[in-house]
């Protein structure tokens, strides 16, 4: 592998800033940032370096790479970081919503709750997990249930930050409705606060994003009061 595509270019950092960074779960921009070569590697070449690089990190705190537990983990991390957790960064992976006309003319909320989420933070690579609450109101197109459920988990699939992976469902859906009228409501426990820092396991942190029709207040207290109703099977 070309020595070049290895080696890891990146800031100084100041530790205070990016500990008060990391603390507050603070993102600077909207897109994920990406470098430009971001893609100029297969993934069996980034498994193989991450494998290297993984390799070290365990040999530096100490683990002994021999044991026969230990042996395949940079193998199996760097895979797993490629194939899953993380393949959310390779827009080749990104979900195609199919939009279809209306033709029953639905003019009413559709809600897509309690989807599934796992992602994890940027900031210190520990996962945060909970639930997505998805509605949006047809402006003549419509896609399939399970795109929104897709397009949640391509997004979260990604190092992320809560405020981020909100919008970016938002946007996506947006584009793939042609339609503003859109709400997401994400409630999430982060196990960087959890296992680290405060050690709280207990709070769970909540972020919404309201477009078009949701931002009126009558239709945002529907949306919520949908999500609270208990539907159970």
């Amino acid at each position: 592998m070309n020595k070049d595509k290895q080696r890891v270019e990146k800031a100084p950092v100041d530790q205070e800033i990016a500990e008060e960074l990391g603390e507050n779960h603070q993102a600077t921009s909207l897109v994920t940032p990406l470098r430009k070569d971001a893609f100029d590697l297969t993934d069996d070449q980034k498994i193989a370096a991450i494998e290297e690089h993984f390799a070290a990190i365990m040999h530096a705190l100490g683990l002994d790479l021999k044991d026969e537990s230990l042996s395949g983990t940079p193998y199996r991390v760097a895979k797993m970081y490629v194939k899953e957790i993380f393949s959310g960064l390779n827009p080749t992976n990104r979900p195609v919503a199919r939009k279809f006309s209306n033709k029953y003319a639905y003019a009413d909320m559709v809600l897509e709750k309690n989807i599934n989420v796992t992602s994890f933070c940027e900031h210190h690579f520990l996962p945060f997990i909970g639930k997505a609450h998805v509605a949006y109101i047809s402006s003549g197109k419509v896609i399939g249930l399970s795109k929104i459920n897709r397009i949640v988990d391509f997004y979260s699939r990604r190092p992320q930050v809560q405020e981020r992976l909100t919008l970016q469902i938002a946007d996506e859906l947006k584009r793939s409705l042609e339609s503003e009228d859109v709400a997401v409501f994400l409630e999430c426990k982060h196990l960087c606060v959890s296992t680290r820092g405060i050690k709280d396991r207990q709070s769970s942190t909540v972020t919404t994003e309201y477009s078009g029709q949701f931002r009126k207040k009558v239709t945002q207290q529907r949306f919520i009061d949908y999500i609270l109703a208990d539907t159970e099977m």
